[in-house]
């Protein structure tokens, strides 16, 4: 057996592991070098209800990762003499308009999440619309100041191309990209005949609580989309083909889509910081480094789907992984480049990583204790390296979410994790949904003051936006705070009549206005443009 197929067959037994731990209901996994398919796996179903497995031609949603498709086109145009990247958005769609009083904010800025404006959650059917209702909306910054993600200004890149060559947007990629790199499976529209060939996508039976492995499956909405913010469906192998181009700085097999100055732009790092710190982002495109080697890549997420594509520029290495599912495709891609890089340098191969242990908590000493919010009470203890709660009889072993994040597994915790607050190096409070727990290390006050009025916001709010569809408000510490059904929260910053900033005002361009107050409750709420309804179910 060579080194690579021993390679291959750990990297197998790793998806096999993570699919199972992660209750992922198929994976597709490719893994390319500069000029060839190394390997192709897939593993589980394609449709649950009737078993029918993935096969290499299944296609799955790509989300995001087609915001480099978007970019691969404009850098054509821009090497075509045809499109200018640093002049203002207007010249090419004139009806583009944002509130600014701000520099106007140019194609670059909208290629690289620099212009200052919202990431949009709108529901309604038709982009076109949704970037014409920018409008009504405010630029938070000057342009190249920070980066937010925006999936709207995504959608106006793709109707600038549209008006640019008088030609439908799935009809641009399809004769710029797909048909010169030979994609033959892959689709640029999600389209009703694209739903015939492609995985079910499938998510949680519970769209108000963070995800549990444990919690059943259903068929995720189907959603027809065709705009330039992510629109396609591919399978594996065409997406290897894809990186072929990209770790060849643009050329395809007998063809180059793009020149060696348009991949550096692609691939430049227009703005750090992109999530993380280490971070940076390009043209449709996610860049950092490894080892002394420069890495891209990009993720996308739709309804029911999750991909990833990853290349290492410097070894000629890639790798692209495609779930109908909510599992964590950076958890393959990691440990496959791992093995391609110790195979490609004959090296002991890494083990397949024992699945963690999310019970274990190092530091559990330091949330021990007894947590108290009027007449509730959370007594939590530490224990063999494990955060134990005790609970109506029960003693319940906390699991970590994140640094200071838990979840409870116990039905009266199950719409909220469980997070901790320190006061300088000590952990003094708890939270949970709209609970505020302490304990006897807090120093700080207990009795907040704030806007009678603001009683009428905290509630459920929901719409029928199939990409992000309730949220929750409370009143906590004396603010208001948006609770994201996944788990993260913001708090939101009040900026003039019922109108408030989501998370930081400095660098958030997300707007949350509350209005139609009926016997004390807000009954809307619209989030960024897009309007959301009190509900009074759970």
């Amino acid at each position: 057996m060579t080194q690579f197929q021993a390679a291959f067959e750990r990297l197998e037994q790793f998806i096999k592991q993570h699919r199972q731990l992660a209750n992922i209901p198929g994976v597709a996994v490719a893994l390319t070098n500069c000029s060839e398919l190394l390997h192709l796996t897939t593993d589980g179903y394609a449709d649950l209800s009737a078993q029918t497995p993935i096969t290499p031609d299944t296609l799955f949603e790509i989300g995001s990762i087609g915001k480099s498709f978007t970019c691969i086109a404009l850098l054509q145009q821009y090497e075509a003499g045809k499109l200018d990247l640093h002049a203002p958005v207007k010249e090419y769609l004139p009806w583009f308009q944002v509130q600014s009083t701000y520099e106007p904010i140019t194609v670059h800025h909208l290629m690289s999440h620099t212009a200052g404006i919202i990431g949009t959650y709108s529901k309604i059917p038709d982009s076109r619309y949704e970037v014409w209702a920018l409008r009504n909306t405010e630029a938070a910054y000057p342009p190249s100041k920070h980066f937010h993600y925006s999936n709207v200004g995504y959608k106006a890149l793709g109707f600038l191309l549209e008006d640019l060559l008088g030609q439908p947007y799935p009809h641009i990629i399809q004769s710029h990209i797909l048909d010169p790199l030979r994609m033959k499976a892959t689709v640029a529209a999600i389209t009703p005949q694209t739903r015939t060939r492609a995985a079910v996508g499938y998510q949680s039976i519970y769209d108000n609580r963070p995800f549990h492995i444990n919690y059943p499956l259903v068929p995720a909405p189907w959603v027809e989309y065709g705009t330039g913010v992510g629109s396609i469906a591919s399978c594996a192998m065409d997406m290897a083909i894809y990186l072929r181009m990209l770790l060849n700085h643009g050329q395809g097999d007998g063809i180059r889509l793009l020149s060696e100055d348009s991949f550096n732009l692609m691939t430049q790092r227009v703005i750090g910081k992109a999530w993380h710190e280490s971070l940076f982002y390009g043209y449709g495109l996610i860049v950092y480094e490894v080892d002394g080697h420069t890495h891209i890549a990009h993720s996308g997420e739709t309804t029911g789907f999750n991909a990833l594509i990853i290349a290492d520029l410097n070894e000629g290495l890639g790798a692209v992984v495609l779930m109908n599912g909510s599992g964590v495709p950076a958890y393959i891609t990691e440990f496959a480049m791992k093995l391609l890089r110790a195979a490609l340098r004959n090296q002991e191969l890494p083990p397949v990583p024992t699945p963690p242990d999310s019970t274990l908590v190092n530091n559990a000493d330091e949330y021990a204790g007894v947590y108290q919010a009027d007449k509730q009470q959370l007594v939590l203890i530490s224990q063999d390296q494990k955060l134990l709660l005790q609970y109506a009889g029960e003693t319940i072993p906390l699991k970590r979410r994140g640094k200071d994040t838990f979840c409870v597994e116990h039905p009266d915790f199950a719409l909220f994790f469980l997070t901790f607050g320190w006061e300088g190096k000590r952990v003094v409070e708890a939270f949970h949904g709209a609970d505020w727990y302490v304990n006897q290390h807090y120093t700080g006050t207990l009795s907040f003051e704030y806007p009678e009025e603001w009683r009428a916001y905290a509630g459920h709010y929901r719409s029928h936006n199939p990409w992000f569809n309730n949220f929750r408000i409370v009143l906590r510490k004396g603010a208001l705070v948006l609770l994201y059904p996944m788990g993260s929260e913001k708090v939101l910053i009040p900026l003039r009549d019922c109108t408030f900033c989501v998370g930081d005002v400095n660098c958030s361009p997300e707007r949350l206005r509350f209005d139609t107050v009926v016997a004390g409750k807000a009954l809307r709420a619209n989030f960024s443009g897009c309007d959301y309804y009190r509900t009074p179910m759970s």
